[in-house]
């Protein structure tokens, strides 16, 4: 099973999924959206479509970066 990535992100007009198959250097798909829900829709298709089990790393990478700034 290849490893998968998806992000979700926004620069607070545009919104962008991004997608990769097989880790670094791996294929790799963009979507933009004018708002949020229509992302979503795609982050949770695409998460539906893949087999295994996702973890949200949301708030780990949150706190990483409350992590660098504190230091």
């Amino acid at each position: 099973m290849a490893r998968r990535d998806i992000w979700l992100l926004t620069d607070g007009g545009l919104w962008r999924v991004r997608g990769r198959l097989g880790g670094d250097g791996g294929q790799e798909v963009l979507h933009d959206f004018s708002d949020e829900a229509s992302a979503r829709s795609v982050v949770d298709r695409m998460m539906k479509t893949s087999a295994g089990t996702w973890r949200d790393l949301t708030e780990a990478v949150r706190q990483e970066a409350n992590r660098r700034q504190a230091h």
